[in-house]
């Protein structure tokens, strides 16, 4: 039994050897291997991270990149400051909701200026008119923690509701979001496209409150909300500049072929079972909506404090901390994008 495992201990350090010879030449370096999780790739609002893979943005910048999906923001995060991933794509007031709690992260590339979400209500309750009758309900949210829950608060607390008068349901998104709202388990729910156009086409829900375009999203939340973005340790940045570069170059590529491109086009980049079995639903959704991604990674100037401000309104967390937004971003890759 000895002489089995040292033959196998032998065998497998000679094949890694080979492997580490055969492909010195042309592997990506150890720094290049790169995992981002994203909070649910198929949400319209995080397509810049599977269309950079389509288009071979990655590989073209030497880059190793692995996209794991993780419906709920908030588990996402949880994962990069476990140290499993070395980047997020997700909302960016994580990265001042981190600050508040000692964690210094910061948004490297600005996907959007606007949420992309959709506070749809059940047409089973037309009482629901506005977040003021959220009073006693159920109300859907990708994760407790997550960006859903905090724009969800942010409403409730905006028409006058304290904690504790509505409750915040996790029920992730697409499917199990669906079926939430259809078993009433939630009265109303914040989610994104293309789970919005499925329920719109069914008839099942309607829409009470629209952050999908920036204009729809200043009267929802006062201002200028950048949102989908990706995010990464400030120390993990510092140490490896080389490699963040290169992962602003292709998505800063990325954006730009989303501002240049129809909505035809980049969903024909997209896999077939993002369609939902709709690709021309899926399509008109990512038309009215691809004017909420920014057309080069820069943080809206405006952005960050409209954020805080949303925050700091209903957040224990946040409420009264000094907040360095400077911290909480940088422009220092995408402006030095090729």
């Amino acid at each position: 039994m000895a002489l089995s495992r040292s033959f196998f201990h032998t065998a497998s350090f000679a094949v890694l050897m080979a492997a580490s010879t055969f492909g010195a030449g042309s592997a990506a370096h150890a720094d290049d291997k790169i995992t981002i999780m994203v909070g649910g790739y198929e949400k319209h609002i995080y397509l810049p991270a599977k269309l950079a893979e389509a288009l071979g943005y990655f590989k073209d910048e030497g880059l190793d990149v692995e996209l794991l999906n993780e419906p709920a923001g908030v588990d996402a995060e949880n994962q990069l400051l476990a140290g499993a991933v070395q980047g997020v794509v997700g909302f960016y007031d994580h990265c001042i909701d981190l600050q508040a709690k000692g964690k210094l992260v910061e948004s490297i590339v600005q996907f959007s200026q606007a949420p992309g979400e959709v506070e749809l209500v059940s047409t089973k309750h037309p009482e629901i008119k506005s977040a003021a009758d959220f009073k006693g309900m159920s109300l859907g949210v990708t994760g407790l923690g997550s960006s859903t829950n905090f724009l969800t608060q942010y409403l409730a607390f905006k028409s006058g509701l304290q904690p504790g008068e509505f409750t915040s349901v996790p029920v992730g998104a697409g499917a199990t979001f669906i079926a939430a709202m259809q078993q009433d388990k939630i009265q109303a729910g914040m989610t994104t496209e293309p789970t919005i156009s499925r329920m719109l086409k069914t008839k099942e829900a309607s829409v009470l409150i629209d952050m999908r375009t920036i204009e729809s999203t200043r009267a929802a939340l006062g201002g200028t909300y950048p949102a989908a973005s990706l995010y990464m340790e400030t120390s993990w940045v510092d140490a490896h500049k080389e490699t963040t570069q290169k992962l602003a170059n292709a998505f800063v590529k990325t954006l730009k072929y989303i501002n240049t491109h129809s909505a035809d086009d980049i969903a024909d980049k997209m896999p077939k079972d993002f369609y939902v079995g709709d690709k021309e639903g899926y399509v008109k959704a990512l038309a009215d909506g691809k004017g909420m991604f920014t057309a080069d990674g820069v943080m809206p100037a405006d952005g960050p404090q409209t954020v805080l401000n949303v925050l700091s309104s209903f957040s224990k967390n946040v409420k009264g901390k000094q907040i360095d937004l400077s911290k909480t971003f940088t422009s220092e890759f995408v402006k030095a994008a090729k």
